[in-house]
């Protein structure tokens, strides 16, 4: 395939790296330098982009996207109160679009165990849940997708919590706490504590290898197909 990067921070240089591994060429890269290569025929004529910015400019570059009628894999986070007008428009518009608030399928089978988890603490109100997650210094958005999608999991199968916050939480309130440290790539903790023990289920990232070579494959995912999907479909949950 001809993949388009959309951001060349260190995520776009390692799904490069992985891209042209598994036999894809890299037929355009765009920046913000560079914006006005969305109307290049590089881009134009590639097969699908992969887009990983940040929150201020994830909405206009899938935008941008749809304009050119071009299947994206989105990465960014932090917009996830625009997700649905965009996943309506995508529908409407007959595009092509994928997105998950995190690629890594280790994280995937995690997000599997932890609605789980959920289900069977829910029945068990002494344990009181709690998420943390843990990122390198220069991540925009907090807390991460991958943690707020970690609370809307717990939400959706615990009888008990109502909606999560970073604040003092009330009772039916899922506490969550976000930590920028170094050059972490991600760390991500649910625990469940009482008052005789605590069970925690964890996700370590080592680096972004795990991350960039499941946008890769949500990429070859959607290649010549119509319509919007997440990493459940691709890993077929």
């Amino acid at each position: 395939m001809n993949i388009a990067l959309i951001g060349y921070g260190k995520m776009g240089r390692e799904i490069e790296r992985i891209a042209l591994r598994r036999g894809h060429v890299i037929s355009c890269i765009i920046n913000i330098e560079n914006e006005f290569d969305f109307d290049s025929d590089a881009f134009k004529n590639s097969d699908v982009a992969i887009e990983f910015t940040g929150p201020d400019s994830a909405v206009k570059n899938i935008k941008k996207c749809f304009a050119q009628r071009m299947p994206i894999v989105a990465g960014s986070t932090g917009w996830m109160n625009q997700f649905e007008a965009i996943r309506q428009e995508a529908l409407a518009s007959g595009q092509t679009f994928f997105y998950a608030s995190n690629y890594s399928i280790g994280v995937n089978l995690f997000f599997e165990m932890n609605k789980s988890l959920a289900q069977l603490m829910g029945v068990y109100p002494k344990y009181k849940a709690k998420i943390e997650e843990i990122h390198h210094i220069h991540k925009l958005d907090a807390p991460s997708g991958t943690a707020i999608s970690i609370a809307q999991q717990i939400i959706s199968q615990h009888s008990q919590y109502q909606s999560w916050t970073m604040e003092r939480p009330n009772e039916n309130d899922l506490p969550v706490s976000s930590f920028r440290e170094g050059e972490v790539s991600g760390t991500h903790h649910v625990m469940y504590e009482s008052d005789e023990d605590v069970i925690q289920l964890s996700h370590i990232a080592k680096n972004r290898i795990g991350f960039a070579y499941g946008a890769v494959l949500a990429a070859e995912f959607i290649y010549q197909k119509q319509g919007v999907f997440g990493m459940p479909d691709l890993l077929k949950f």
